[in-house]
Order: C-alpha cells, then sequence, then structure tokens
C-alpha cells in the first residue's frame, strides 16, 4: 500500500479509529480462530478486507438506513457503520456462530444485528448491501423487497461485474477509486426511477 494503514485509518474513519482497529484485531483473532476469515488473511486484513469496503460509503447519502445482507464477519456492513456514523447500518446474517462473532464485534457501538436469511426479513432499508453473497441476479431475488422505493442494491463485485450485468435494467456499474487504496467495483441496482436532476 502506497500510504500507511495509520494515514488511510485517520482518513477514513476519523471519528471512529480505536472501534476499527479493535475491529480489525478481532477479524484476525476470533475470526480466524471461529473461521470466519482464512489464516492467510490476518496480515492483510487492512488492504482486501477493510480498506475494500469503503468504496461502497461514497455512494451512500447523509443519514441513510442500511442492510448488510449474508454478514458473515461483518464486512462490509461494519467498516460502511464505522466510516460512516450518521448512517443506521444493520447487519442480517443466518448462521447463529456468525451472529454470535457479529454481537460481540458490535457491542458497544450503535450497529443492529438481526439472525436471518435475507428473503425472511420483512423490514425496508434505503439500501442493501453485499459483499460475495451471490451472483447479481439471485441477489436481487433475495433481497429486492427489502429495498424502498428510491432506494438501491448496491452489490461489491470483481472484474467479472459488467458480465453479471447483462440484461438487467436500472443496473449501473461504479469504478470508484479512492486515494491510498485503489479501485473498487460496485454494481448499483436502483428501485424505481432514478432521481431526476435539475
Amino acid at each position: 500500500m502506497e500510504q500507511t494503514v495509520d494515514a488511510l485509518v485517520g482518513r477514513y474513519f476519523p471519528e471512529r479509529e480505536a472501534e476499527i482497529r479493535a475491529y480489525a484485531e478481532f477479524l484476525v483473532t476470533a475470526g480466524i480462530e471461529r473461521g470466519l476469515i482464512g489464516p492467510r488473511e490476518g496480515e492483510r486484513i487492512w488492504e482486501r478486507h477493510i480498506f475494500n469496503c469503503l468504496h461502497i460509503t461514497t455512494l451512500l447519502p447523509q443519514g441513510a438506513s442500511l442492510f448488510d445482507i449474508g454478514s458473515g464477519a461483518g464486512l462490509p456492513g461494519i467498516v460502511i457503520a464505522l466510516a460512516r456514523p450518521d448512517l443506521k447500518v444493520t447487519l442480517i446474517e443466518p448462521l447463529e456462530r456468525r451472529v454470535e462473532f457479529l454481537k460481540e464485534a458490535t457491542a458497544g457501538t450503535e450497529i443492529e444485528v438481526i439472525r436471518g436469511r435475507a428473503q425472511d426479513v420483512k423490514k425496508t432499508a434505503d439500501f442493501v448491501t453485499a459483499r460475495a453473497v451471490a451472483p447479481l441476479e439471485k441477489l436481487k431475488k433475495m433481497s429486492w423487497h427489502m429495498v424502498k422505493t428510491n432506494g438501491a442494491l448496491l452489490a461489491m463485485k470483481g472484474e467479472g461485474a459488467a458480465a453479471e450485468m447483462v440484461g438487467m435494467k436500472n443496473a449501473q456499474l461504479h469504478e470508484i477509486t479512492l486515494e491510498g487504496i485503489g479501485l473498487g467495483r460496485i454494481v448499483e441496482l436502483r428501485k424505481g426511477s432514478p432521481a431526476i436532476s435539475a
């Protein structure tokens, strides 16, 4: 990484430095011990897992509500919540052992954790996010009922993002570069008409 972790933490988590460091430490200890992330991921936890989740925060308006589905180890939901304390973030995860991890990781924060499958959650939010949960079409089927009208599903994707979007209406690929972090790809599926700019 061109810039040090300390510099990037200071830039992207100005109000929550202590919390994001504690979460990173929890990921490389309990996260690895409990099999939520691979044993070799410890040394690249910042660049591959934490900083990698920040691109999505640039697409979220002030004060929005957000559901992170299939949250697993809390990525990207916990990172989004700590980078953007103005947002109301809820983590949704079906597996009990992962839910326990998430509750421990978010203790003392405003982040809510719900145990359940996306398909079964009856609440709605402005945005639904997902990282490595399912292909785009399946992801839409699982979560579309949770997205408010004029809200969006935001999926973190890799180089195959464009191929997954073929034939999908209202899909837009955002290729976002953040200083010191590099490129991230987010596919946005907007529900309802896009806002008309004046």
